[in-house]
């Protein structure tokens, strides 16, 4: 069960029922779920298509991914599943809002995930303006967390997540986890209206560090929930101390989260390179010429 000292709610980044059970079952809780294109082209199912060389065509696969997130919902009635637009570097305001619209009927507690790009910010701006709820991912600096922050001015407490991606960011030899307690920071003078979801995350040491840094949120891939049920939960106290060698330092940058969101400087090489992997393996999925 939910060990008592817990303040941080725990997500599974997955697009596997069948593994939503096991951890609902080995954790005696779950608060929610994050999916993406990536994920889905790993469910089962869905490599069966390819493996059988019979793809989905363009209506079928959101019928799919559609089915998914309501066995899902049903699994977490209580909780969030994140639903993310198609999206490449080309896709319009217009594109992600009709998906956006139409993904928020397939479930009552859907958080769309769109990417922190221009059109991403300004989809979400639109969409919190009609009481919709949104995941904005693939985040990788303060700028980009300021301006989903200006964007969604006005939303409720638990209309707007904000997904920095932890692992991606050391991957390039930085250390990600420094980027949650940046945002925690900056957005400590702030109305709380959005809350910081550690994604991304490549390890126990991750996860530990996100729950120390009072993380709001942190999804993670069911091989480590399963690892922190097996241990027994731990929950780090003040002494825990993160240890990121070779890591270089991301230095915190006191922004304004008053500027008009447009303003900021968003552009990351990272969210282009995760815009271009969703949309090919979201592709990989699809029968072209159907």
């Amino acid at each position: 069960m939910r060990p008592e000292i817990l303040n941080t709610r725990i997500f599974l980044d997955g697009a596997d029922p069948e593994e939503t059970r096991r951890v609902i079952k080995a954790l005696g809780f779950l608060d929610g779920q994050t999916t993406n294109p990536s994920l889905l082209a790993k469910n089962p199912e869905a490599q069966t298509h390819k493996v059988d060389g019979n793809k989905f065509s363009a209506k079928a696969i959101y019928q799919f991914y559609e089915k998914l997130c309501q066995e899902l919902s049903d699994l977490l009635p209580d909780g969030s599943v994140s639903i993310e637009v198609y999206a490449d570097e080309t896709t319009t305001v217009a594109a992600m809002l009709e998906q956006a619209r139409e993904f928020d009927t397939w479930i009552k507690n859907a958080h769309i995930k769109l990417p922190t790009n221009a059109a991403g910010l300004e989809a979400a701006n639109i969409l919190t303006g009609e009481g919709r709820r949104v995941n904005m991912t693939l985040v990788f600096t303060q700028a980009q967390a300021a301006a989903v922050y200006a964007a969604t001015k006005g939303a409720p407490r638990g209309a707007v997540f904000l997904s920095p991606f932890v692992g991606r960011l050391d991957d390039r030899g930085e250390n990600g986890m420094d980027l949650i307690a940046d945002i925690r920071k900056l957005y400590a003078g702030g109305d709380a209206h959005v809350e910081v979801l550690t994604a991304s995350v490549r390890s126990m040491e991750h996860f530990l560090c996100a729950l120390a840094y009072g993380s709001d949120i942190l999804t993670a891939p069911a091989s480590i929930l399963l690892e922190w049920a097996e241990a027994g939960m731990p929950i780090p106290g003040s002494a825990y101390v993160y240890e990121a060698p070779g890591l270089k330092p991301i230095p915190y940058e006191p922004l304004s989260l008053d500027a008009p969101y447009a303003s900021y400087a968003i552009g990351h090489p990272l969210t282009d390179a995760g815009l271009a992997k969703f949309a090919a393996d979201w592709n990989s999925l699809i029968d072209m010429a159907s």
